[in-house]
């Protein structure tokens, strides 16, 4: 007596059975958005004591050297411009280290095991540090035109006598200094060495291209606070563009080519 077999074969474990479609990923781009990302960083830029009386230190030094000026300061200094200059002294210090903090917060918090966890992608993760930096140096920046005018409205000249072309310049030499924190601190990965190496380093650089005879030629070109003085006053050239590009590149892009590679190689512990 035969028995009839049934030649059904039956589905693989974690397969479809016959006439069944096949799974297909839900619709969007996977991964963390970008905008979540940046968001984070921006957030972790002033949620942490450091951060926050680093901003808290900035403000005020600003805001004592501006009513310095006008309780003891002369008419030239109580200009817009002038007052401009004064409140953006302190940032230019400041704002790197902000930029340091912000590349250096995985490695010196520990937290990068959940921050490359959540994003494995870890160059979206520099380069939200990077804009969030930008972006927050754009906030203070603005803090301090609306400050010094104010305080030119009330006691000073009442006149704005900063070109536009000196406006942008301010800009963008806080940018390029931002983002030169941000370089040193992926390069370094280490908070308090590359505090030291962004305000040390250039101005070793800077004095040394001043007395050494030799080296007064390369610091034309590879002294970034010598380059971006033309670009503070307003006043850049053709040459004053290529020698603030050289500046740059040496200063700022290198370290952070250099900086992104280590973050990118370097093992999470």
């Amino acid at each position: 007596m035969s028995t009839d077999l049934d030649t059904t074969t039956a589905p693989a474990v974690g397969g479809t059975s016959a006439g069944q479609p096949a799974p297909t990923a839900l619709e969007g781009r996977p991964g963390v958005p970008f905008g979540r990302t940046l968001r984070a960083e921006l957030r972790k830029m002033v949620d942490t004591r450091a951060g926050f009386w680093m901003i808290v230190a900035m403000t005020a030094i600003a805001a004592i050297i501006l009513v310095a000026v006008v309780i003891w300061g002369s008419a030239d200094d109580s200009s817009f411009s002038g007052l401009l200059q004064l409140a953006t002294l302190p940032m230019a210090m400041v704002l790197p280290i902000l930029g340091v903090m912000a590349a250096t917060a995985e490695w010196s918090q520990r937290t990068g095991l959940v921050t490359f966890t959540l994003e494995p992608r870890r160059g979206r993760v520099v380069l939200a540090k990077a804009l969030a930096s930008l972006a927050f140096a754009a906030v203070v920046l603005a803090f301090a035109f609306v400050a010094s005018a104010l305080v030119n409205v009330v006691a000073g000249t009442g006149e704005w006598d900063l070109p536009l072309a000196a406006a942008g310049g301010i800009t963008l030499a806080l940018m390029l200094y931002v983002l030169q924190g941000v370089a040193f601190g992926l390069l370094f990965l280490n908070t308090p060495i590359a505090i030291v190496a962004v305000l040390v380093l250039p101005s070793v650089w800077s004095i040394a291209t001043t007395l050494v005879s030799s080296l007064e030629d390369a610091g034309a070109w590879l002294n970034l606070d010598r380059v971006t003085v033309p670009l503070f006053a307003g006043e850049m050239g053709g040459q004053d563009w290529a020698q603030l590009a050289t500046g740059v590149a040496a200063w700022v892009l290198l370290p952070l080519a250099v900086g992104t590679w280590r973050v990118l190689n370097r093992e999470v512990k």
